[in-house]
């Protein structure tokens, strides 16, 4: 390649973020020839339809093919460009990619979070590069930094908001004190939520960044499967309300942290749900539909990364720099640093990790609720931080915030008080993450 007079690029899809990421190449043809030593060339766009309008995009009709195969295949392509999305085909695609000793450059969150494996696999067997920065946070850099800035460090913590569209929700909620359907319909009319919303509001697109994230700041393989996960559709208006009542806000985070399993060795604990946290946090401020990750390690101490995590242009810009890194090692021969997932650490489930829970009943007016309740909380060794009472008769409510336990037994006490007598009804349980606990 050193002596190759272009680096000869393959793109896969052709939608809101393919689009852009040929837009950019041709816009900034010159600085991307500069910055290589060498010109960028397409030589290939797959599509799934040959007809569809793609206005005034500036490339050769002739490029585009609805065999993928046929053009991950040819021997005049250097780079590889995904940003299809899904499991199948694109892991066949990819791994013929690397496997013949392709770079690939891919935004497919899915595929790495369920089957990164494989990729990983398939691009040390070839020899190849494999690029990610898209996959999670859109144009915030933050993957290559786990990956080489803090390899000399050890990374205890990341906690991130890596979802747009429920940021924008809980958001909008907080602002207004509009309910989760109004705020939802409000984000759906602005373009923020998919006419199918379910993978934002139900925590599956965080989960899979969240494992991503997990693997690349512990070493370890971390799929979706391994992440806990619980949606925010249940977050009400009442919710951010008591929130604010406590200096908090609620956010949907994905938490990955380094901890420790029963025998005293090191895990891993990896979730995602709604969880309040103090207004002094530094997510709390984080708006709209921009993402944040705050990563915590041992020697540099608290990061932070901001900016927006979606959107075809933002997206497109991570895609265009890890061209411009797989083409430059083309170009000299060399390879991007391979998986680190020597540790290998055990993913530890949700019962075990330590955390705070936000309660909110429903309960009788009568002597004695308050001392019947906190009797279930001893039973279960959960300590109680803080109660507030309100209302009267019909609308007698307990707010109680718990200091940290096992989720275990934090769940098994909100069973517990289910079926007493005295509590008509469990209106809310959040977690409490960030905190004093």
């Amino acid at each position: 390649m050193s002596s190759a007079k272009s680096v000869r690029l393959a793109l896969l899809g052709c939608g809101t973020v393919g689009t852009e990421v040929v837009r950019l190449l041709h816009e900034q043809a010159e600085d991307l020839t500069a910055r290589i030593g060498a010109p960028l060339e397409l030589v290939g766009i797959a599509v799934r339809r040959m007809g569809r309008e793609r206005g005034d995009l500036p490339v050769d009709p002739s490029l585009f093919t609805t065999d993928a195969l046929g053009l991950v295949k040819r021997d005049d392509v250097d780079v590889v460009i995904e940003v299809v999305g899904g499991i199948e085909p694109a892991r066949t695609w990819l791994t013929e990619a690397l496997r013949a000793g392709k770079s690939v450059v891919t935004a497919n969150k899915a595929l790495l979070a369920e089957d990164g494996g494989t990729l990983h696999d398939a691009a040390a067997e070839g020899g190849a590069d494999l690029y990610y920065e898209a996959s999670v946070a859109g144009a915030i850099p933050l993957l290559r930094p786990l990956r080489e800035s803090l390899h000399g460090d050890r990374v205890t913590a990341v906690t991130g908001i890596v979802n747009g569209t429920t940021n924008f929700i809980l958001s909008s909620m907080a602002a207004t004190g509009a309910g989760f359907n109004e705020a939802l319909e409000e984000a759906t009319e602005l373009g923020y939520a998919e006419a199918d919303p379910t993978a934002d509001v139900e925590g599956f697109d965080a989960a899979a960044k969240a494992a991503i994230l997990a693997s690349l700041a512990f070493h370890t393989r971390v799929t979706a499967a391994d992440v806990f996960r619980e949606g925010m559709t249940g977050v009400t208006a009442g919710d951010m309300a008591s929130a604010k009542e406590m200096g908090c806000t609620i956010k949907l985070l994905c938490i990955a942290q380094r901890t420790s399993d029963p025998a005293g060795g090191s895990a891993v604990s990896v979730r995602v749900h709604p969880a309040m946290i103090p207004l002094t946090h530094p997510l709390a401020s984080v708006g709209d539909a921009f993402n944040a990750v705050f990563v915590e390690a041992e020697a540099a101490g608290p990061l932070m990364f901001y900016g927006r995590g979606a959107g075809g242009r933002p997206t497109a810009s991570a895609v265009l720099g890890d061209i411009v890194a797989a083409a430059r090692n083309k170009l000299t021969g060399t390879r991007a640093p391979s998986e680190s997932n020597y540790a290998q650490l055990p993913v530890r489930p949700i019962g075990e990790s330590l955390t705070r829970y936000h309660i909110s009943l429903d309960v009788a007016e009568k002597p004695g609720v308050l001392a019947t309740v906190a009797g279930v909380f001893a039973h279960h060794e959960v300590s109680i931080a803080t109660v507030r009472q309100s209302g009267r008769a019909d609308d007698a409510k307990l707010v109680i915030v718990t200091h940290s336990a096992p989720d275990s037994a934090l769940a098994a006490t909100v069973e517990a008080l289910s079926r007493l007598d005295i509590v008509r009804s469990i209106a809310s349980v959040l977690r409490v993450e960030g905190g004093a606990g």
